[in-house]
This record gives C-alpha cells, sequence and structure tokens, in this order.
C-alpha cells in the first residue's frame, strides 16, 4: 500500500521539524499521519475545499495542498500552523510525497500499466507477466472511452470522471494529455452498441452540468484481452477524428458505426481530387451556395422523395425540382437518380475530408 511510503516519508519529516502533519486520500481517507489528527469533520471540509480550487489553502488551522502527479490530484497533505515557515515545510513535503507517488505509480500501479499498453510502452510478453503481478485480469470484456475536452478543463473534469467510474468497479480513468482522458470500462457479459452509447452520453452529460465544459466522447469496440487496449485507444482516436470531419454536430462517435466515413478517412488525398475531378466535370461542389446546400441535405434525409422534401422545405414541388435541375447544371450529377445520387453524397464527404486538412488529422 502507498499509504505505507507515506507513513514513512512522515515519520522521516517529524524526526526533524515538530508538526502536525498528515495524508489524505481523494475521498477524505487518512493514509498516514503523524502527531495530532484532525476530525473526521475537519478532514471532509480539507476534501470538500479541494473540489473547489488546485491552489494551496488553509483550513481549521491547516496548510493543505494537493499532492498528484500525471496531471492527477490524487491526494492531499495538511500541515497544522500557519505562516511562512509552515508554507514552505508543506512545498517540501509536497515534493517528496509526489517523488514518492511517481515511483509507487511506476511500480505498482494498475492505472499506469493500463496508460502503458494504452501508449504503447510495454511489449506483448512483458504485459502478461506485469498484469499477474498486478492481479489484473488479461482475459476479460473492455471498453474504451476517449474524452476530449478544452485543456482548460482537464482537472475537472478528471474529478468528474473518477467519481462517475469508481475504481472500485474495476474502471480506470487516465489522464492522457491536458484535453484528452481515457476511461476503461470492464464488462462481464457482451454488450450492444446503444449501452456503450448511454455510457458515453453519461460522460458528456456529467462533464457539461458539473465541470460546465463540452465533451466528446470516441467509443472503441469491445476487447477481450488487455493487450488490446492499445488498439482499442486508436479506434477511439479514429472515430472522433472521422466524426469531427464528417460529422461535427455530434459529441459522441462510436467506431463501430463510422460508415462510409471510415473509408474515406483512409484514402490518399491524391486519389480523392481525382475523384472530385472525375465525377464532377462541370464544376465544384464549393460553387454551390448555402440555399441550395440545406436542400441536398434535405433531399438525402428524405430518402430522395422530392414531395417530403418540398413539405419540410416550405417550398413548392416545382421551386425543389428549379432547385435540382440547377443543382444538375452546375455539377452534372441528377440527385433524382439513385447512382448518381450515391455519387454526390460520396463527393460531398470527399470534399469534406480534403477541406480538413488530413495531413492534420
Amino acid at each position: 500500500m502507498i499509504s505505507k511510503a507515506f507513513q514513512k516519508i512522515l515519520t522521516q519529516m517529524s524526526e526533524n521539524v515538530d508538526y502536525d502533519m498528515g495524508v489524505l486520500d481523494y475521498e477524505g481517507y487518512l493514509l498516514a499521519s503523524v502527531g495530532q489528527v484532525p476530525s473526521i469533520e475537519e478532514t471532509s471540509q480539507m476534501t470538500d475545499e479541494r473540489l473547489s480550487t488546485t491552489e494551496d489553502y488553509y483550513c481549521n488551522g491547516y496548510y493543505v495542498t494537493a499532492i498528484g502527479v500525471n496531471n492527477g490530484i490524487n491526494y492531499i497533505s495538511y500541515v497544522k500552523g500557519e505562516g511562512e515557515e509552515v508554507q514552505r515545510f508543506c512545498h517540501i513535503l509536497k515534493i517528496a510525497l509526489e517523488n514518492m507517488e511517481l515511483y509507487y505509480d511506476e511500480k505498482y500501479d494498475k492505472t499506469t500499466f493500463i496508460k502503458n499498453i494504452l501508449l504503447g510502452n510495454l511489449l506483448p510478453f512483458d504485459f502478461r507477466q506485469k498484469a499477474r503481478e498486478l492481479h489484473v485480469d488479461v482475459e476479460v470484456l473492455r471498453a474504451l472511452f476517449l474524452v476530449r475536452i478544452p485543456s482548460e478543463a482537464d482537472s475537472a473534469a478528471y474529478d468528474v470522471l473518477r467519481r462517475l467510474f469508481p475504481v472500485s468497479e474495476k474502471n480506470y480513468v487516465i489522464n492522457i494529455s491536458e484535453n484528452s482522458i481515457v476511461v476503461v470500462k470492464e464488462y462481464k457479459d457482451e454488450v450492444e452498441i446503444s449501452e456503450l452509447e448511454d455510457v458515453a452520453k453519461s460522460i458528456v452529460e456529467t462533464i457539461n452540468s458539473e465541470a460546465m465544459v463540452k465533451a466528446n466522447v470516441g467509443i472503441s469496440s469491445l476487447c477481450s484481452d488487455v493487450g488490446e487496449l492499445g488498439m482499442c485507444f486508436k479506434e477511439a482516436q479514429v472515430a472522433l477524428d472521422v466524426g469531427n470531419v464528417f460529422e461535427k454536430e455530434k459529441c459522441i462517435v462510436s467506431y463501430d458505426n463510422l460508415g462510409i466515413g471510415r473509408l474515406i478517412y483512409q484514402l490518399p488525398t491524391t486519389l480523392c481530387e481525382l475523384f472530385l475531378k472525375e465525377v464532377l466535370k462541370k464544376g465544384s461542389i464549393d460553387s454551390l451556395d448555402e440555399e441550395t446546400v440545406l436542400t441536398i441535405q434535405k433531399f438525402f434525409e428524405n430518402d430522395l422523395n422530392v414531395s417530403e422534401t418540398s413539405r419540410q422545405l416550405f417550398v413548392h414541388r416545382n421551386t425543389l425540382v428549379y432547385r435540382l435541375d440547377k443543382i444538375y447544371k452546375i455539377t452534372g450529377l441528377d440527385l433524382r437518380k439513385f447512382d448518381q445520387a450515391i455519387v454526390f453524397k460520396v463527393a460531398m464527404m470527399v470534399n469534406k475530408y480534403l477541406k480538413s486538412d488530413p495531413m492534420e488529422l
């Protein structure tokens, strides 16, 4: 237990200073202490205050400091007393505790082990042995959710996800970068995509309500081996990247539901450009005005039904036919013919892909 490591540091510190001090976990549970121990009410106030600020602060005569590595706040330390001398000592204690946490995480922590698999830092023959040492089930169904948020909200969003997916239920919440957090969730049986999407929806809604930021979630396919999580991470990244190109209005994208966007995303840009030149001999899609683009979208949404499309657009049927004729004159494709409508739909998606600057994806 890391509490033993923390206790050793506090005991060593107490040999040189005469302060009451200790370390609490995220929920206010006392992990290690020297001297007088705060009451349950006092530790509860310390943790409650930590949820509203990342700065050091005084609480009931204790100077409180957040302890965390890898962009996460996992513990808080306290030292009883006030003044600059107490603050300096608390910062020294913070450095010692964070170094111990980093060492402990690298050697023992399951979350760090999972993170190393995600980032490809473990060889296939290494992770199985490490999994046995850490008592991590290898052959269990897991799904991965990649959550992207504004970089300035990473700490708040991480705290929200830690509460939403407790470690006790064999979940892992991992900070990957300033704007990316991974949630790995374990399942006992096969689940439908709709159930995974419900989990992603709860992530988006909770972060929006508690952290007050917008989140986008990419969902991987299910994997049955812990070593496949690296592949799942790449799948979730692809899901978000493809969704950002073709379905910007969606905040939840599943890798298993990418459709034709998956194919276009994997095509070389030169091939995409040749395709547009081939099928749009008369003119470019970019030459179509906003009203015409809206007409096309509604026409596709209504399965090429002229009557229903004109009704939803509140225009006369003849007006819609005139617009479709105009599109044909500009592009050379008649959207009333199924095969040409398919070509035009793909051309619109390819055009979106090229305008998204694929080299940056």
